[in-house]
């Protein structure tokens, strides 16, 4: 398997720490609202690579923070006039709600800042005794010049940095490149935590840096998360960890493109903005994944109502195969293959070989979710006349083999069609058309039908009855 390691800025063999197993980190959202789409694609992507990962046989220890202290949940908590862990708590419910309409799994491990400072700020004592961080008035700064090969992540030359960067009111820092690994309480409403620097609170930074030290050790296999995050996220992420630790900090590094709305940059500070959970109100979580895994992980995603309408109709295709196998499972004649459904069910691992060829380079779900197309293809012309319940079972096992990966085709859809009584008389009138051999009619009232929503496909069990 190849991944595009963004350290490096090329693919590489990957190559984990332990031979089977990968300590993979990933960054979670900061709780203080809902996420949206353009959020949403990290937690998909990489929820993908980690069952990738397990069904090529890794263990995998996955960890997902949350930022749960943040001067946006201290604003939002004044806002509604509550507690900054009441708002933060809220929306981590909120947030398993959406990931699981998303069919993203729980990590192993979902670490919070609020419970990790003991460690947070023992990290931070080590740094100042290393010379690598200082404190003023309560607040405790990181000299990032001491740290050599600042920028290696993100390609950004520190003499550019020095030129653009700024002290911004209140800050003292030795150095306008300096960033904060503590905060001083500055008001009585903020939430804070005793410490050898007096009541504050962890800068944004230091915590990945330290929960990925407390559960995965001081070098993990890969450290992920969108595009955005590189710089200073990232950049300062290594700075920290590698001072601290004196080591590697992540052997490959990996970043998700950004979806776009107008050619923008989706985020919450524009306001162009969609949350899941208002999207969901129209679409099911896997079409979101499915439109999230349609193109490659680090290229840009156009969001608009086509590429949704698109990614429906893809889902459905595959939707259709699946429902079809399972119908003949429950209806088929014969019970046993014979030789020519044989012969086709070994052909279809053909494109088992593709997904994975697609998967192991860089996790190329695009090409992927082609190589199901081609399978529910070959399915669908192998049972166009019936099938035993042997080769349905078997062809059922084979897709959901590869959709499973992707995290698609895991919701039951609701299979028993309720229609109303002039659709049915519609349906009645063609199967009886079809009967008097009055093809005309028959196509005629499928067209009918077909405007309003609902699709006949006519097998050897009988008609099924599909609604858009």
């Amino acid at each position: 398997m190849k991944i595009y390691n963004t350290l490096t800025r090329r693919k590489e063999e990957f190559v984990p720490i332990e031979p089977g197993k990968v300590k993979m980190y990933v960054c979670g959202p900061t709780v203080y609202n809902f996420f949206h789409i353009g959020n949403a694609r990290p937690f998909v992507v990489f929820d993908t690579m980690r069952k990738y990962l397990e069904y090529r046989g890794y263990k995998v220890k996955f960890v997902q923070n949350f930022t749960d202290v943040d001067d946006k949940i201290i604003n939002r908590a004044r806002e509604e006039g509550c507690s900054a862990p009441e708002v933060s708590e809220k929306y981590i419910e909120e947030y398993y709600k959406d990931a699981a309409a998303l069919n993203v799994r729980k990590a192993t491990v979902h670490p919070q800042v609020s419970k990790t400072i003991p460690e947070i700020v023992q990290f931070v004592a080590d740094l100042i005794e290393q010379g690598f961080a200082y404190e003023v008035d309560g607040d405790v700064y990181y000299r990032t010049r001491k740290f050599v090969g600042y920028g290696k992540l993100s390609g950004k030359n520190i003499e550019d940095l020095i030129a653009g960067a700024r002290i911004a009111v209140g800050e003292q820092k030795e150095d306008p490149l300096d960033f904060a690994l503590w905060k001083a309480r500055k008001t009585d409403d903020e939430i804070a935590w005793e410490s050898p620097w007096g009541m504050g609170r962890p800068g944004w930074h230091i915590e990945c840096s330290c929960m990925a030290k407390k559960f995965l050790g001081n070098t993990i296999d890969i450290h992920a998360g969108g595009a955005d995050l590189q710089f200073p996220h990232h950049e300062n992420e290594i700075a920290q960890s590698e001072a601290h630790n004196g080591c590697t900090f992540a052997n490959y590094w990996m970043h998700n493109g950004y979806i776009n709305v107008d050619g923008t940059k989706m985020s919450k500070s524009l306001g162009n903005f969609k949350t899941v959970r208002d999207l969901l109100q129209v679409y099911d979580g896997e079409t979101l994944r499915f439109l999230i895994l349609s193109g490659h992980y680090r290229g840009p995603i156009d969001f608009c109502d086509d590429i949704l309408t698109q990614s429906k109709n893809g889902l459905t295709r595959m939707r259709n195969a699946k429902s079809n196998l399972k119908h003949l499972i429950a209806s088929a004649a014969a019970a046993e293959m014979t030789a020519e459904e044989a012969a086709a069910l070994e052909g279809f691992g053909k494109h088992r070989d593709a997904f994975i060829e697609a998967m192991d380079d860089d996790l190329n779900t695009a090409d992927a979710i082609t190589a199901v197309f081609q399978l529910v293809t070959d399915i669908n012309t192998a049972v166009k006349n019936g099938a035993s319940k042997e080769f349905a079972q078997k062809a059922l096992a084979a897709l959901t083999e590869l959709t499973s990966i992707l995290g698609l085709l895991e919701q039951e859809v609701e299979e028993t069609v309720e229609v109303e009584p002039e659709i049915q008389a519609l349906i009645d009138e063609r199967q009886a058309a079809r009967k008097a051999k009055d093809f005309a009619r028959a196509d005629e009232i499928r067209d009918i039908l077909k405007e309003k929503g609902i699709t006949l496909k006519d097998t050897p069990q009988g008609v099924q009855i599909i609604r858009a």
